[in-house]
């Protein structure tokens, strides 16, 4: 006998989702305003010359901008950074894919990749200076190596992840090497590579401002070098916090990114919404 369904009564997908959830952004939101209240109170009991709080660097944010030393100094900074992590992405993601695909390949230069990715960079620096004297050229080489690393080993671990049934699948139809590397390997890695390029955005980052460090002193950490002796915390405090916001932001439009090119991982992925 079949049971009859009362069209009335909540059905089981109406049942698990959450009622009554929180937006993420409303989270986010509350909890960076909870922590700036808290630096705010906070701050303003220490010393000026060992920290400062939030409205004292907006102020000093304000000075910086107005006179125009804050987007000399940014568009100082961004101009290796973007090139360097741009090419860091151009030869990591190809280079990651062919290391994961092909034995031999991974058998040469498998072992200098990790040990590159494990090797103290800022070590490089003097001798990098050597090679490429003091200008742009070093600080976009500093950026990329510390980038180009995490890149690479996402992408050849990605590739070493995808399902053998689905490069068998694309070997039945007699698709040569490069169509499954492109047509199957490379979609299926998407996720890894996206992985590995946020990853490289915090290292990019901080190789930005190593550059500037041990170089010639110039962009952003000339701001801060320059403030630090000054005792000045509020002023040194505002590139930080703009590199802080910049490498957000990039984590941000990543992963815009990422939703556009591989739609298909957010329908399959466990996370909870």
């Amino acid at each position: 006998m079949v049971d009859i369904v009362n069209s009335n009564e909540p059905s089981v997908e109406a049942e698990t989702k959450p009622r009554g959830a929180v937006p993420s952004w409303v989270i986010t939101v509350g909890s960076l305003c909870a922590l700036l209240g808290l630096w705010e109170v906070f701050g303003r009991d220490i010393n000026p010359v060992f920290g400062s709080y939030p409205s004292a660097i907006a102020q000093a944010f304000w000075e910086l901008a107005r006179s125009g030393k804050l987007w000399t100094a940014m568009v100082e900074s961004l101009r290796p950074f973007f090139l360097g992590y741009g090419l860091a992405i151009v030869v990591g993601v190809p280079l990651g894919l062919v290391t994961g695909r092909f034995r031999t390949v991974e058998a040469a230069i498998g072992l200098y990749i990790t040990a590159g990715y494990a090797m103290p960079l800022v070590a490089l620096v003097p001798l990098l200076v050597l090679w490429l004297g003091l200008g742009f050229a070093v600080k976009v080489a500093i950026v990329f190596l510390m980038a180009v690393f995490p890149i690479c080993i996402n992408t050849w671990l990605g590739v070493t992840a995808v399902p053998k049934t689905l490069i068998e699948v694309g070997k039945s139809f007699v698709a040569p090497n490069t169509v499954i590397l492109r047509r199957i390997i490379l979609p299926a890695t998407l996720p890894y590579i996206m992985a590995g390029i946020r990853l490289a955005v915090g290292r990019a980052v901080v190789a930005m401002v190593i550059a500037e460090f041990f170089t010639s002193i110039s962009g952003l950490g000339a701001v801060i070098i320059n403030s630090a002796n000054n005792f000045d915390t509020a002023t040194m405090f505002v590139p930080i916090v703009i590199l802080m916001v910049m490498a957000i932001g990039l984590n941000y439009l990543i992963g815009a990114v990422e939703r556009y090119v591989a739609p298909w991982q957010a329908e399959i992925a466990g996370r909870d919404e």
